[in-house]
């Protein structure tokens, strides 16, 4: 039985028409995959706040701080692509880098609205907490990547709008229950936990070339003990395929801070300039810069220390490394009379 010409070349017309829609499809994913793998840049939290703000006069304290943490979460749910970690479709589920990224905001997100919650808008440990901050807190520490029932997006924003009722509340004079405290022990506080998400970042991130550190966990108590033994000396080690993981997360952590160091900058500098510590935060504030630099590689290099090959998570980690002892710094100014 003879083939109908006519049947095969529909066969190779629908054929070249399948590889023609594939090869589009391909195109624009490729493409989508570059654009959304772009972190968002800085932005002026002063020149956001008084947009939000819309009046005359001077916001309250704590209105920029407060201000800042919203347009952070905001600029995560809004920035191309939108929130990338719970995807489960092309191009998202393909991408690693801004998923990460995403993460360490979050983090960061969810010390600030902690600090918030129990530090800042309360005057004594006996004081009853803000009914809106007590509501934002547990929704920002929701699943990061829940894709539906809820989806985290949906969660951060019933935090974003508690955030935006605390802000309400805070700029009303006739409204006094609201309240933010520009205390020396408040920023103390809030700086010890920023203190030690940094120093597990410098470390983490150190370990890209591989490490032998000494044990050190039980120093300076000699009654000290711990749970299990562990050797004198340990090998830590980044897996290969993690580094990248790591650098963008300690880069989206860094990214949401140098925005709330600025916001606190504002907020407190009185009792900045008090300590004599204003320039100790601008220090911290400009080694965190450096962790923004454009990146020119299109991979994470992880050459050896003196290498031919350059290695950004050990830059990266001097960045972070250098900010943290600033902050220890200022943390030692703030406690002093």
């Amino acid at each position: 039985m003879l083939n109908n010409p006519e049947t095969g070349d529909q066969k190779k017309s629908l054929t070249r028409l399948l590889l023609i829609v594939l090869g589009v499809y391909a195109l624009i994913i490729i493409i989508l995959m570059f654009y959304w793998s772009r972190d968002p840049g800085l932005f002026d939290v002063a020149a956001e706040a008084r947009q939000l703000h819309g009046q005359a006069s001077d916001p309250v304290k704590g209105y920029i701080t407060t201000s800042t943490l919203i347009h952070v979460m905001e600029t995560l749910l809004e920035k191309p692509g939108g929130y990338l970690s719970n995807d489960i479709a092309p191009p998202g589920v393909l991408l690693d880098n801004i998923p990460n990224w995403e993460f360490g905001v979050v983090t960061q997100v969810r010390d600030l609205a902690r600090a918030l919650r129990n530090d800042f808008s309360r005057s004594q440990t006996q004081s009853t907490e803000d009914p809106d901050l007590s509501v934002a807190d547990p929704h920002f520490h929701y699943d990061n990547d829940s894709w539906i029932l809820p989806s985290s997006e949906s969660e951060y924003r019933s935090g974003i709008e508690a955030l935006h009722r605390y802000l309400a509340r805070l700029s009303n004079v006739k409204e006094q229950d609201a309240q933010f405290y520009a205390r020396a022990d408040n920023l103390r506080d809030w700086l010890a936990i920023v203190e030690k998400r940094l120093g597990s970042l410098s470390q983490r991130l150190s370990a890209s070339v591989g490490q032998a550190r000494i044990n050190t966990d039980l120093k300076g108590d000699p009654a000290a003990q711990q749970s299990t033994v562990k050797p004198d000396v340990i090998m830590v080690k980044t897996p290969w395929l993690e580094l990248d993981d790591v650098f963008y997360e300690a880069r989206g952590s860094t990214w949401a801070l140098i925005h709330f160091m600025r916001a606190i900058e504002i907020d407190l500098r009185d009792v900045l300039e008090d300590k004599n510590a204003l320039v100790s935060l601008r220090q911290i504030i400009r080694e965190l810069e450096g962790t923004q630099e454009p990146m020119w590689s299109p991979i994470i290099l992880n050459g050896t220390g003196y290498g031919f090959v350059a290695n950004h998570s050990l830059v990266m980690a001097s960045y972070i490394s250098r900010a943290n002892a600033a902050i220890i710094d200022l943390r030692s100014l703030l406690s002093q009379g």
